[in-house]
């Protein structure tokens, strides 16, 4: 089962990324293609007056709520998983109940510490909650945004693709950052929600004996790279935040449909600053995750052809509507494109 979620996650990222790869290329046999792909992608601005196809782009929302409610299913239940069987921290007078999970024992998952794994492998468990908390950050962040930041127009549209596309990349994104240990993680909860039906509230919850200070401590035994990653992030976090707040003044201070240049923070350099910060957002993730996963690479590609693509549209929106457009400003990568 862990092998072909794997398989299916790094399959549905490079489908999803080479009609975008295929649309940029600058041939013009490929226009069809461009159009198409730019059809699907366009909203709010970009996009024509026609409602064909489109749901109001206040839908973005949802993308956010389930983002939040699926990344914090998958942070606590690995987080539980990592804690309980596999901590960095391993009292050596417990007994090993990791080989018997794998095993077919027939007794009830017990919430037991499991000295024997190899240490490499709680490495892997605890970067997978390293990876979840960050994706946690960002999902939070962008649904409070969503609700209290960005004023959308009651006409502003996006393609029923575009919306699909979506849900797709915020159930299939977290999942993409713990997909080598959810089989174990699956388990763990299943087997755990089993024990609570048994044994009851009371019984289970005097078995799991929880120290917190444990619960922090083995995320704080992660290598170097993990840090650096975790700063990147925030570094592109914090910066996307600033832009988001930028254009959501812009919405605040105009009327409805009119549309003004933005300025400050990254807008100074680029025109669509909160794509590059998103762009620096998932790169930390893949320093943060040790760079050793493809999958986790196949979903960065997907973000940066997606919003490179997306990038570049707005650029030329910018281009035809303001005769008066920063001419040093590049569409997404500063000085180069």
């Amino acid at each position: 089962m862990e092998v072909g979620l794997v398989s299916l996650l790094r399959t549905a990222w490079i489908a999803a990324t080479l009609p975008l790869l295929i649309a940029s290329l600058p041939f013009s046999w490929l226009n069809p293609v461009h159009k198409t792909v730019l059809g699907f992608a366009k909203r709010g601005k970009t996009m024509s007056s026609s409602r064909r196809f489109t749901v109001p782009q206040k839908f973005f929302c949802h993308f956010y709520v389930l983002a939040v409610v699926w990344t914090t299913l998958l942070l606590v239940t690995t987080w539980m998983y990592a804690y309980k069987m596999v901590p960095m921290y391993v009292d050596p007078f417990l007994y090993p109940t990791f080989a018997s999970r794998f095993t077919g024992g027939s007794h009830i998952l017990s919430w037991r510490k499991s000295p024997s794994v190899p240490m490499g492998y709680r490495y892997s468990v605890w970067r997978s909650v390293f990876l979840l908390l960050l994706m946690e950050v960002q999902v939070v962040n962008r649904l409070i945004e969503t609700i209290y930041v960005f004023k959308y127009s009651s006409t502003a549209r996006m393609h029923i693709f575009g919306y699909l596309t979506g849900l797709f990349f915020y159930t299939a994104a977290p999942l993409s950052l713990c997909c080598n240990n959810f089989l174990e993680v699956y388990n763990f909860s299943v087997n755990g929600v089993a024990e609570f039906i048994v044994k009851g509230k009371k019984n289970t919850m005097e078995d799991m004996d929880f120290d917190s200070l444990e619960f922090i401590s083995s995320l704080l035994k992660l290598g170097w790279l993990q840090w650096i990653g975790a700063a990147i992030f925030f570094w592109g976090w914090i910066h996307q935040r600033r832009c988001h707040e930028i254009l959501g003044s812009l919405r605040e201070h105009s009327e409805q449909n009119v549309y003004v240049i933005p300025h400050g923070d990254w807008f100074k350099i680029v025109s669509s600053p909160h794509y590059l910060a998103e762009i620096v957002i998932y790169a930390g993730l893949v320093v943060a995750s040790g760079g050793a996963d493809l999958t986790i690479w196949l979903l960065f590609g997907f973000v940066l052809s997606n919003l490179v693509f997306a990038a570049a549209e707005t650029h030329r929106w910018y281009l035809q509507k303001f005769k008066s457009y920063p001419k040093n400003r590049r569409a997404i990568i500063p000085i180069l494109y």
